[in-house]
């Protein structure tokens, strides 16, 4: 779901400038940002992301647009979720997602801190991806997933999807796949997650190593939007599906 939420902001890109080139005017705008919030240069997050020079030079084009500071608050990151997801509430997840990342002082996320978190979600190891959704999960950030936590986020991804997608979601459907997956994942019944046992659930299920293996953002390098994702587009796209989809 993070890559596709935010996939959007590689997706779009201005006409070239007059007298100079659409990659010579993002590196000048590059450079007027570093001054605004001092990130890193280009060069290391090369080094530091999984991500070429061309593919973040066109990130930062899409992210410049949405968030014309340098830097994006939760509000702004609801907001884009939001186009991505018309038909349900986005706003609970965003925030989930949103706290997964690191944040300033103002709660504010900056660009090399988002393509950071991009380049793990979407080009990490299955260990980095895994470390990732246990992340999104431990909403108290304890080290452990509770059954409430579980249910938290995934209700949240479900109201997301909202009412339009296959199979219908119906109001207990959040709650019954949490009781039936907690204890799939929870070998010990102790109550609560580890990253070790998440870890030992996902090797046991190919089909969920392969869905992590899938995580891969999105660059698109058409000028126009990608059109609004339907409900099937839905069902397939959310965050882990390993543990929300029923």
């Amino acid at each position: 779901m993070l890559s596709s939420g935010i996939s959007r902001f590689a997706s779009k890109q201005d006409a070239p400038s007059p007298g100079g080139s659409k990659q010579e005017d993002d590196m000048d705008d590059f450079s007027l940002s570093v001054q605004r919030y001092r990130p890193e240069e280009l060069d290391k997050l090369t080094r530091t992301t999984k991500f070429t020079r061309k593919e973040i030079q066109l990130i930062y084009r899409g992210f410049k647009q949405e968030c014309p500071t340098g830097m994006v608050d939760e509000e702004g990151f609801k907001d884009i979720f939001t186009q991505f997801f018309p038909q349900g509430d986005a706003s609970q997840y965003a925030h989930y997602v949103f706290n997964t990342f690191k944040h300033n002082n103002h709660g504010q996320i900056s660009f090399q801190d988002f393509l950071g978190a991009l380049s793990t979600v979407s080009r990490g190891t299955t260990q980095e991806k895994l470390q990732w959704i246990f992340g999104l999960y431990d909403v108290n950030n304890d080290g452990l997933i509770t059954k409430s936590e579980m249910l938290d986020v995934v209700s949240a991804i479900y109201e997301m999807l909202g009412r339009s997608t296959e199979p219908q979601v119906e109001d207990r459907t959040a709650k019954d796949h949490v009781e039936k997956i907690f204890h799939l994942i929870d070998s010990n019944k102790d109550g609560a997650i580890t990253i070790e046992e998440l870890a030992e659930w996902v090797s046991r299920d190919e089909t969920i190593i392969q869905s992590l293996a899938m995580m891969d953002t999105v660059l698109y390098t058409r000028k126009d939007p990608p059109a609004p994702p339907t409900a099937q587009t839905h069902r397939h796209t959310h965050t882990p599906p390993s543990l929300a989809q029923p």
